[in-house]
């Protein structure tokens, strides 16, 4: 079944590679959709794809790369709208080169 998931990771989660880390996960596990650096500190995931992989993202968000501290992970499911042609890493206009 296909399944939609926003995700919400807080803790130490930015400048630690946590956004590659879950775009090379989210690819490998056929998903689709974005992850984004959110201006409080935390992490929002939209991912869309097999109920199986979107779970098993969930799970290995709650660990992160090596640098992370993962100190709470909320998800809130949906139904799967398809909306999205691959995984990507958006960035903020700070983040972009000038």
């Amino acid at each position: 079944m296909m399944v939609r998931a926003t995700i919400r990771v807080y803790g130490e989660v930015q400048g630690v590679g946590f956004r590659a880390w879950v775009a090379r996960r989210a690819l490998k596990l056929g998903l689709k959709g974005y992850v984004e650096n959110r201006p409080d500190g935390s992490l929002l995931i939209v991912v869309e794809g097999d109920e199986g992989g979107v779970k098993q993202l969930v799970e290995e968000c709650r660990r992160g790369p090596l640098l992370a501290k993962v100190d709470n992970v909320d998800v809130t499911w949906g139904e799967y709208v398809g909306e999205f042609q691959e995984f990507e890493v958006r960035y903020s206009e700070l983040e972009l080169p000038r």
